[in-house]
């Protein structure tokens, strides 16, 4: 009988600790301010000293100025990540502001770590998303302002702007550190590059359509 009993709580607590290895560990303390000067490899940034903390290392300045977006995409991204704000370590969270001329788009993108939620502030923005395979279902929306859209983690998405003016957002994100997977940089440039007849044989084209895609990135 007892050796019964030890068995089911020896079940009991593997199971408890599979469960608890499914969502992020609690909080051990207020916060983990990111020592930027830290050697120390860790899934995040170290922690300084907490004595140490400041005001200053919570705060970052600077998301009411206009990105610039004279660029071939027409959009700029102002990320405030825990590499800007340093008091975002192991907090979970992140934030950005987004601004699109007219037309201008932010190119299709996933981020591996984190679901986004982005509000419009002015103008009209396109946005959608792409569902997993086999079915590739693109779910888009015209938005307004004041109007909010979420993007599943690590599904392809993008945004545009379809009117005359230009428009700002402002995005959150559930990551310190959310990463951005562009598909046209990761297909067409990476650093070695994927071989021409990889790209020739998954998009069913010629090796000068792909050497031509190769040369924009």
């Amino acid at each position: 009988m007892v050796a019964r009993i030890l068995i089911l709580l020896g079940v009991l607590l593997a199971v408890s600790f599979t469960i608890g290895l499914a969502f992020d560990q609690s909080a051990l303390q207020d916060f983990c301010v990111a020592d930027q000067t830290s050697s120390v490899l860790v899934n995040g940034l170290a922690c300084k000293d907490p004595k140490l903390a400041q005001a200053n290392d919570f705060i970052f300045s600077g998301l009411h100025i206009a990105g610039n977006t004279s660029n071939v995409f027409g959009s700029k991204v102002t990320p405030v990540i825990v590499g800007q704000l340093a008091g975002l370590n192991t907090l979970g969270i992140s934030i950005a502001r987004i601004d699109y001329q007219p037309w201008g788009i932010n190119p299709p993108h996933m981020h591996p770590r984190a679901t986004e939620i982005q509000v419009v502030f002015e103008g009209d923005l396109e946005v959608g998303f792409v569902t997993s395979n086999p079915e590739n279902r693109l779910i888009t929306k015209v938005l307004q302002k004041g109007d909010v859209f979420v993007f599943p983690i690590g599904l392809m998405h993008y945004q545009r702007n379809v009117g005359s003016i230009n428009v700002v957002a402002i995005a959150a994100l559930s990551s310190q550190n959310p990463g951005v997977i562009t598909i046209g940089n990761a297909v067409f440039g990476s650093t070695p590059e994927i071989t021409s007849d990889i790209l020739m044989k998954a998009f069913q084209v010629d090796k000068n359509v792909v050497d031509y895609i190769k040369s924009k990135f």
